[in-house]
């Protein structure tokens, strides 16, 4: 053991310097840093299902995988509306979810945001407006940023993510009404 710790001693570093982070690093490093900038914290998001066919949640599912990291961003998901800066929607809203939907909208603190994703989310999709569904998200609750896709990839979730992130450090710090809020689409 002496004689290891010796040579050790002897031969001194022997590895290479690290490499230069790659561009997408690079970015991921921005992206985080702005959202601590903006959000003074990690991003959490609530993510509520209103009465989707769950192909959006897949992809929902996909941004925590190590691919697209999306914890490593600074961006959580909570169990909890009370937890909340973002809620993520998926699907139409059925009516027995509207009232579950309005009351999660309320228990989640203010500034808040909403991200309505998928085709059904944005725009009602196949099933539209019926006697079972109320269609639209924001024609429930208002919506900040829209995600459209059937459903949408990972990236485009992300993008929808980080613009609402965006709008808001755009907008003055008072809540903004019902008739302000910006639809988007990245």
């Amino acid at each position: 053991m002496l004689n290891t710790l010796r040579r050790i001693a002897r031969v001194g570093i022997v590895t290479e310097p690290a490499p230069a982070p790659e561009h997408e690093l690079q970015v991921r490093q921005e992206l985080q840093e702005s959202i601590l900038r903006l959000m003074g914290r990690a991003l959490a998001i609530r993510h509520v299902d209103a009465g989707s066919c769950n192909g959006c949640e897949l992809e929902i599912h996909a941004l925590n995988n190590p691919i697209y990291n999306i914890e490593g961003l600074g961006i959580r998901f909570v169990a909890s509306p009370r937890h909340a800066d973002m809620l993520l929607v998926t699907g139409p809203v059925s009516r027995n979810m509207e009232v579950a939907l309005r009351r999660t909208y309320e228990a989640t603190p203010e500034p808040r945001l909403v991200v309505a994703v998928g085709d059904c989310g944005c725009t009602g999709g196949v099933f539209g407006e019926s006697y079972a569904s109320l269609g639209r998200v924001s024609n429930v609750i208002p919506v900040d940023v829209t995600v459209p896709g059937c459903p949408p990839e990972p990236t485009r979730l992300l993008a929808g993510i980080l613009a609402a992130v965006s709008s808001r450090a755009s907008q003055p710090e008072k809540s903004p009404s019902v008739g302000s809020l910006a639809k988007e689409t990245p």
